[in-house]
């Protein structure tokens, strides 16, 4: 397993507690792009120069240059159940139902690079929502190959309101400026994380946690090879993606993101993606 930070211009790879960085031949493209990433991220932390882990206070960047942002929906069914209820009004409840058991799973488009966040950055609600929430989700790094070769956390931001007065508005629910986060940190690894992993969130206004939860990819319904298969069905990307797994820990319908709220979200062991609300 070797974690990819991005601080600066640099690309770090740690590797069992010892730090390199990488050459400039080394990039994310480039990773994303090989046929083997894994055995590309191996090369470049051998053949780099010693360095240290960033410091808290470092600036991170994500680790993105060209690859798309996607995201699969209803996977858990604390998300199916929450679709369901924001939607009843609007008659789009049984789509939620017939997706969550059907073969094809929900997939959409989510952000390009310029619309994601950095670890410590922050990120957006929708000027024209009154019920926005963040989604803490799993999510797959897949090469232009469409091969699954490691994961970071993902933060999808949502606009409950919207989506749940009609389904069909799920594109302005989901995607805008800073409506995505992901990081700290890419974990670069063969094997994927154990349906024992917690995903973890807290969200903090001021000094004061106005929501925390968690659960754990058991509850996940989907396996996670099936998301990236159906998402490279007929599909190519040429610069690989990001593919967010749907989230299982909602907060509940009295809640509603503020600017200035902090959005702390964990998975070990990639660690823990902060963002505050712009």
């Amino acid at each position: 397993m070797i974690r990819l930070y991005a601080l600066n211009q640099d690309l770090l790879l740690e590797r069992e507690g010892v730090v390199a960085k990488a050459g400039p031949d080394f990039t994310v493209d480039a990773l994303f792009g090989a046929t083997d990433p894994v055995a590309l991220a191996t090369a470049a932390f051998f053949a780099g120069v010693p360095a240290q882990l960033p410091s808290p206070g470092d600036k991170l960047s994500p680790v993105i240059s060209r690859q798309e942002v996607w995201a699969a929906g209803v996977t858990y069914l604390r998300s199916k159940s929450a679709r369901v209820a924001e939607s009843r009004d609007a008659g789009g409840g049984t789509f939620y139902d017939r997706v969550y058991e059907a073969d094809r799973p929900e997939l959409f488009f989510k952000a390009t690079p310029h619309r994601v966040a950095a670890p410590g950055a922050s990120v957006r609600i929708r000027s024209d929502s009154k019920w926005n929430v963040p989604e803490p989700e799993l999510t797959l790094a897949v090469s232009a190959h469409g091969e699954i070769f490691g994961y970071t956390i993902g933060n999808d931001m949502s606009s409950r309101d919207i989506e749940g007065e009609n389904p069909l508005y799920l594109p302005q629910a989901k995607v805008y400026d800073l409506s995505a986060a992901l990081g700290p940190c890419l974990v670069i690894s063969k094997d994927l994380p154990p349906p024992s992993t917690v995903v973890a969130i807290e969200i903090l206004r001021g000094s004061q946690s106005m929501f925390s939860g968690q659960t754990t990819l058991a509850s996940l319904k989907r396996p996670l090879p099936s998301l990236a298969q159906w998402l490279f069905r007929d599909n190519s990307i040429p610069a690989g993606c990001y593919l967010m797994t749907g989230t299982g820990v909602v907060p509940p319908d009295s809640f509603t993101l503020q600017s200035g709220d902090e959005i702390r979200i964990t998975i070990e062991p990639v660690g823990t993606l902060v963002n505050t609300v712009l």
